[in-house]
Formats: structure tokens, C-alpha cells, sequence
């Protein structure tokens, strides 16, 4: 060491760089920027090796990417670390794991009891424990579930998003059953399984269900739960990152795959094309895959034919909006969480016909209710709730989705959905999808663009000029204009 041409010499006492003066740096690091930020970068980073000629330290990253970002945010904050424990180091590096490079794991005491109770504290807690393992044949290395295996790619998994709490009705009992058979340790009849519901109705509460009942039965398993949105964000930085093996590597190791609103890829030609190898890896591997959207797979406009043809070939569980009985069901079940509070029957069967639309707006009215009384000190009684929720019971009687003017139109017409979305043009047919894309113009907020992607992907030219042709033949036809009004009633606006 004495030969190293720096200026200034170490402290005699001083120690070189070790595997646990990274362990105890990094639970300071975690306090100081936080466990999320924490638990998404630096966790996986690994102490590497320290070169004494130089002064040099160098860490390891899980990927490129990875290595690039830390070093961009962090690098500051990592050098002034190691300089305070270890004057040795001058400089440090961050780089992209070498391929095969058994790397040593930092094991991380729990989060403080402080800090318990939120879904960032919960899943440090869960980390703190992890085992590595490899990625298929690469030198990365993924945390067991429900560690993540790289930044974002798993959840903060929702403890109370379980099969237990899940009520089932006439309208999602498919799709729960189809749920837990994905979950269990036998290999699933029917794969890959595709769920569809509206905002709302419980696509998010099966996704993360099925991945504690895995878990419950493997808790080695990999599962990535990932949004559309961030597989496209990840896809496109791998990409300008030239990263892409990284990229393919940990979404093809996984035991179980689950992508959320998948409807925001479609149309985007090189995601869809890589989403398509995905599959095709994790169905061929006899792996699991899980997708959900707010349509059915052949009204997903865009959409790849060998893309649909795959996510045609398992089940498609359709969750319909909860009817009464089951929003009911829903509320008894909430109402019984709440110990402290009494709600009567005539508030649960109020707040059931008021909130129609989706499951999260009505739980959403009584946890208002409960809130309110309970801050209020006052007993929760029909007329306390007509009272308070009276205005938010107005919005969700004009809050209107396109798909429910599909829904009525089709129901007035006698018409099958599916025609929203066909290619025929038979005035029997294009006639109510023209009052369709007129009345969700004029009743939703949606764009034209919207309104025709939900429409079996037309373009905004033909949007408009349904709306033009509409508003013509309601001034010409007396009985267009009658219908119209009709099913204006029937959607209750």
C-alpha cells in the first residue's frame, strides 16, 4: 500500500474494503434515502472487489442498466460511505454483474418497527431474508419471491388482496375459480389465462390473490406482476440501454408472469413483438401466465393475430359488473372488518342500488360512511347516509364508461356486443354503432381517438363522421331521436 503514488497517506489503522463493511453501509444508506428507493437499486448491488494499487472499489449491479443508474444518483453518496469507513478507497465503480459470477449476498437486518405497516416497509422486511438464485444460464441473479429480482419488477404485493377476501357472485365466480387453479401447485388445466372486467370490478385483487396463494404453496417461486405500462418502459430502456438479454432473461425465468391492463401495449408493434417471444417462452416452458385488460381479447384494436391467437388459447374469464346481491354480499363483508361499527341493513341495501357501476366506488361510499362517523361520534343510520353521500351518489349515476352505452345500445338493438367492434356494415348494424360512438361523445369525457380504439380500433375520421350523421338524422328522423332518448333513460343520464 505504501508504494501507491496518492497524495496523503492512509490511516496505519485503517482497513481495506470488506463484504461486511458493504452490510453496514447499506442499512445506513436504506435509512437515509429511504426503503423503496432502496429496495428498488441498491439492494441488489453486491460488494466486488477492491484493487490496492489504485484505490479503486468496485460493486456489482444486477444489469448495465442497472450499474448506469445507480452510478448516475448514487455514486456521490457511495464514495463519501466507503471513504468514511475505509480511507483506502479513493474511487468507486459500479458495473453490470459478470456473466457466472457468484456473488456474495449482503444480508439486511429488518426494517425498523417504525416503519412496519406500509407496503414499501413490508416488502424491505420481506427482502431482508432473501435467497439468490441464477437466471436460467446467465450471471444474474434474482431474489426468490417476493423479492424482486431487478428494480420494479415485482409488487409491493397487497396483504389484503387475498382469495379469503375476495366475495364471489353470479358475475366472477369463473374468473375465481380460473384463479385459484393458477395458484395451486398442479399445473393448470388452461394457460395462459386472460381476465376482463371493467375499472373497478376485481381484476387487481385476483392478480395479486393468485400470487399469494403461489407463494403460499412455492414460496420459491419467481413471479413478476408487472402493468402494461412499465413492461413498455422497461422494454424501451433495455432496448436504448443495450440491455435486452438482461431484459429477456428475467421475464423468461419466472415461474409465473402476470401483466396487468394489457390493453395500453396494443398497437405498439416492436412491445407487442416482444411480449409475443414471451409468451411464447413461458408457454413453451410450461410456465404460468396471467394477463388482465378492460376488453376482451378480439376487441383489443391492433392487436398482433398471432398475439390474440395465443391469448385465445387458454381461458378468457370475463368479470361482470356486480349485480345486486353481490354488491350487497360485498358490503355485509366489509361492514364485518369494522367490529367498532354497526351499519343497518337499509344502509347496505341503500348504498347498494345507489353505487352500480364498479366494486371500488362502492367500497370507496362506505369507508366515506365509516370515516364519517366515526370522527363524528355518531351512529351510522339511513339518513346519515343519504345525507352525506347524496352528492357522491349523483356522480355515480352520471359517471358513464363507453362500455356501458355499448351495453345499452346493443341491448335496445338487440344487437351482440361483439358488432360494437366488427368490421360489418349492414345498417342493421352500423346504424346503432353509430348512435354508440355519438352518445359516447356526448355523455363521456373520452377523445375521439377513444372512442374509436374501443370501437374495434376505427380511426377518429370515422368517429367523427358518425357523430356528424347522428346529430343530422335526429334533427331529419323522429325516430332515431326517439331512441335515443330511450336508451339516454336506460343509462339513467
Amino acid at each position: 500500500m505504501a508504494d501507491r503514488d496518492r497524495k496523503g497517506a492512509p490511516d496505519a489503522g485503517a482497513a481495506a474494503p470488506t463484504e461486511a463493511m458493504w452490510t453496514a453501509l447499506a442499512q445506513g444508506l436504506r435509512r437515509d434515502i429511504g426503503v423503496r428507493a432502496f429496495d428498488h437499486w441498491l439492494k441488489p448491488v453486491r460488494f466486488g472487489n477492491f484493487c490496492e494499487d489504485t484505490g479503486t472499489l468496485t460493486l456489482f449491479a444486477q444489469t448495465s442498466f442497472s450499474a448506469n443508474w445507480v452510478a448516475d444518483r448514487f455514486l456521490d453518496r457511495l464514495t463519501l460511505a466507503w471513504r468514511s469507513v475505509s480511507p483506502d478507497v479513493t474511487a468507486v465503480r459500479i458495473i453490470g454483474a459478470p456473466q457466472r459470477a457468484e456473488l456474495p449476498v449482503a444480508k439486511l437486518p429488518a426494517a425498523p418497527a417504525a416503519n412496519q405497516g406500509t407496503p414499501a416497509a413490508n416488502q424491505g422486511e420481506a427482502m431482508s431474508g432473501a435467497t439468490t438464485t441464477p437466471l436460467s444460464d446467465t450471471g444474474l441473479f434474482a431474489f426468490a419471491a417476493p423479492a424482486p429480482t431487478a428494480p420494479a419488477t415485482l409488487p409491493n404485493l397487497d396483504p389484503r388482496l387475498v382469495f379469503d377476501n375476495f366475495v364471489s357472485g353470479r358475475g366472477n365466480i369463473l374468473a375465481l375459480n380460473a384463479a385459484r387453479r393458477m395458484a395451486a401447485v398442479e399445473r393448470p388445466m388452461f394457460n395462459p389465462l386472460y381476465l376482463q372486467s371493467g375499472t373497478g370490478q376485481g381484476k387487481t385483487h385476483l392478480l395479486h390473490s393468485i400470487a399469494h396463494g403461489l407463494l403460499a404453496v412455492n414460496p420459491a417461486a419467481n413471479i413478476i406482476l408487472m402493468s402494461a405500462e412499465k413492461f413498455m418502459l422497461e422494454f424501451v430502456t433495455a432496448v436504448r440501454g443495450n440491455d435486452m438479454p438482461a431484459f429477456k432473461a428475467r421475464l423468461r425465468a419466472v415461474d409465473l408472469l402476470m401483466i396487468d391492463d394489457l390493453q395500453f401495449i396494443i398497437g405498439k408493434g416492436s412491445t407487442q413483438e416482444e411480449l409475443l417471444h414471451t409468451i411464447d417462452e413461458i408457454l413453451g416452458a410450461g410456465k404460468r401466465l396471467v394477463v388482465a385488460a378492460d376488453r376482451a381479447p378480439h376487441l383489443l384494436g391492433g392487436i398482433d393475430p398471432r398475439l390474440l391467437s395465443r391469448l385465445q388459447g387458454g381461458l378468457v374469464a370475463e368479470i361482470d359488473a356486480p349485480d345486486l346481491a353481490l354488491r350487497e354480499a360485498i358490503l355485509r363483508h366489509k361492514c364485518a372488518t369494522h367490529h367498532e361499527a354497526h351499519v343497518p341493513e337499509e344502509v347496505i341495501a341503500f348504498l347498494a342500488t345507489s353505487f352500480t357501476r364498479n366494486i371500488r366506488e362502492l367500497e370507496g361510499a362506505l369507508n366515506k360512511l365509516l370515516a364519517y362517523a366515526s370522527l363524528a361520534d355518531t351512529a351510522i343510520s339511513l339518513d346519515l347516509a343519504r345525507d352525506r353521500l347524496a352528492e357522491t351518489a349523483r356522480g355515480a349515476r352520471t359517471r358513464i364508461s363507453i362500455d356501458d352505452i355499448q351495453r345499452a345500445v346493443c341491448a335496445h338493438y338487440k344487437l351482440d356486443r361483439m358488432e360494437m367492434a366488427s368490421k360489418r356494415r349492414a345498417r342493421e348494424v352500423a346504424r346503432p354503432r353509430q348512435i354508440a360512438m355519438y352518445l359516447a361523445k356526448t355523455l363521456t369525457p373520452r377523445s375521439y381517438p377513444e372512442i374509436g380504439r374501443k370501437f374495434g380500433g376505427r380511426d377518429h375520421s370515422t368517429v367523427i363522421h358518425a357523430i356528424k350523421t347522428i346529430e343530422s338524422l335526429r334533427v331529419a328522423d323522429p325516430a332515431i331521436d326517439s331512441d335515443i332518448a330511450r336508451i339516454r333513460r336506460a343509462l339513467e343520464v
